[in-house]
């Protein structure tokens, strides 16, 4: 029960960090959201670095378990055009939805893993199926590099996603397109 209500909270902070932004995100705020008693927060997460690790922690899962869903509904990526829909899918995933929600999420918590170390190491990309993908796509099409132009490529579509979070739109395919041939090089 602890778990799910840990959980809850977690949900709850991410929430509030969303909608309120990182100044607005107390133990009071996640205690309204999560419609439970005052306190209940503070002692689940007791300081404001608590409750930013249990937040972090929760925003990595869910985004690792999008990552590992996407990866498997996804056929084995053989051509330039396969990876470029996976990055389109990817993108839009991210810029919509629950999606977008955890992506502004995301950002907050990494301008804030600036001066915390503690959330700095939980946000390091992490193991998935999806960047596996990209590793191995690029390794079969002659890649030497593989790990550097996994992670360049990788970071620059993240880029991308931060500038459509801020100025709105969609990733253009053109520019997934550029950055594929790019890694390719």
């Amino acid at each position: 029960m602890a778990s799910d209500r840990r959980t809850h909270l977690a949900d709850a902070a991410l929430d509030v960090l969303v909608d309120e932004g990182i100044r607005g995100l107390t133990h009071r705020a996640v205690d309204r959201r999560s419609a439970m008693p005052p306190g209940t927060t503070s002692a689940y997460f007791r300081t404001r670095a608590a409750l930013l690790t249990g937040l972090v922690t929760r925003l990595v899962q869910l985004d690792q378990a999008e990552l590992h869903t996407t990866a498997e509904e996804l056929p084995p990526l053989r051509t330039v055009e396969e990876l470029v829909d996976g990055m389109v899918l990817l993108t839009r995933q991210r810029l919509t939805g629950q999606g977008r929600r955890r992506s502004l999420a995301r950002h907050a918590c990494t301008v804030e893993s600036v001066r915390d170390p503690e959330l700095r190491e939980i946000l390091v990309p992490r193991e998935n199926a999806g960047r596996e993908a990209v590793r191995l796509f690029l390794g079969t099409h002659g890649v030497t590099d593989v790990e550097n132009r996994t992670h360049t490529l990788l970071t620059c579509i993240d880029g991308l996603i931060f500038d459509r979070l801020v100025n709105g739109g969609e990733v253009p395919r053109a520019a997934l397109e550029g950055l594929v041939a790019a890694a390719l090089r």
